[in-house]
């Protein structure tokens, strides 16, 4: 057994290169709250997570100054009870965003730190399902400055090229037409049988806006359609989901098995994109994945394929890693050491112990919004 002697955290902001474009707003920076857990046997493990475009610190401190005296002295094996008495530590503080994070990068950290000290990679800690590799789907399709249909065309003939069976675009943001001429140039230039993902990013406020948008988009045979509403708004991803062939998927930035199962029982999706590093952590994600499946329902998760990869290794309900090809959307990949290998469309799952990367002092310290502690 080892016990904890030290839970730290810190807190990056990144710029992004270019202004990218959501459906409804733009991102100019993505802050990065990270954690490091140490065990008495001189083993850690890392975890971290999307701050948001400010007040990335908010995650930060609620690491040191919520959760850490909970886990001091604490077996490290111990991650369902150290899991369960975090929970109950911040049920006045927040049962979900900044709060659920803090606990989800912890709870990584615990995970990863273990499955280092057993020598093991982390999926296979986790007893994966998966061995070797992992399919992915190739996320893009981000709105710039002066991108046209073409160019998005070209972006999503490269993905394929490069052996992705499929490829993921944002939408929302234009006109009616202007969206028909984005979505048909994608699936011109990626041919019938890539599987094609739009994602809304809360697009629409109402029920016939969105109707609108999935009459155009139909002929088109997207796979899915991504967070069409606030996460809130439960009853029009159902009602949407009655009125669509096209399966509605959303979760990304929910938090805790309750909310997920709550979307399955209102049948307000049919994929989940649970995300580790929001939702709980790795051993709520478990929790949800499991949930899931028995509802017939596949996971897609969201974000952090350095995270993910190991997921979807160890989930059978779990097909696809969202991966991102450069570090222009997810440019928390310049605050690692390591990146994995993706060959033919597909991850390599990685054989070094734990996650299987580490951060890169150099470009913490470029990026700094405080010191570790």
């Amino acid at each position: 057994m080892a016990t904890i002697v030290e839970v730290r955290a810190r807190t990056v902001s990144v710029p992004l290169d270019n202004p990218t474009s959501f459906s409804n707003r733009k991102v100019l920076k993505r802050d990065y709250a990270l954690v490091e857990v140490v065990g008495d046997d001189g083993h850690k493990g890392i975890g971290f997570c999307y701050g948001g475009s400010n007040a990335g610190r908010l995650v930060s401190l609620a690491v040191r100054d919520l959760l850490k005296p909970v886990l001091i002295g604490q077996d490290t094996h111990r991650v369902e009870g150290l899991w369960r008495e975090m929970y109950q530590e911040a049920l006045l503080h927040g049962r979900s965003g900044s709060v659920m994070r803090a606990i989800s990068i912890i709870d990584t950290a615990l995970w990863d730190r273990n499955a280092r000290a057993a020598n093991l990679p982390l999926y296979k800690m986790l007893g994966g399902d998966k061995s070797e590799s992992v399919a992915a789907y190739a996320s893009g399709g981000y709105y710039l400055e002066g991108k046209t249909p073409a160019h998005l065309a070209e972006e999503m003939r490269a993905h394929v090229a490069n052996g992705f069976k499929a490829v993921k675009l944002k939408v929302g943001r234009d006109s009616l037409a202007e969206e028909e001429a984005r979505l048909a140039a994608v699936r011109e230039a990626v041919g019938p049988e890539v599987l094609v993902m739009m994602d809304a990013n809360n697009a629409w406020r109402d029920l016939p806006s969105a109707l609108a948008f999935m009459r155009m988009a139909e002929p088109y045979d997207p796979y899915w359609i991504e967070e069409p509403f606030s996460p809130d708004d439960i009853d029009n991803h159902r009602r949407l989901a009655e009125r669509t062939p096209v399966p509605v998927a959303t979760g990304e930035i929910e938090a805790g098995r309750w909310r997920f199962k709550e979307l399955l029982d209102k049948e307000g999706a049919m994929i989940l994109q649970t995300d580790a590093a929001v939702c709980g952590g790795i051993t709520e994600f478990r929790r949800i994945a499991a949930t899931a499946a028995s509802y017939g329902v596949e996971v897609f998760p969201h974000w952090f394929h350095d995270l993910h990869v190991h997921l979807v290794a160890a989930t059978p309900n779990a097909p696809f890693v969202e991966y991102f090809a450069d570090d222009q959307v997810l440019n928390f990949r310049r605050l690692i050491d390591t990146q994995l290998r993706c060959e033919k469309g597909r991850l390599i799952l990685p054989t070094s112990p734990g996650l299987g990367f580490d951060f890169d002092a150099d470009a913490l310290a470029q990026f700094a919004v405080d010191e570790w502690h």
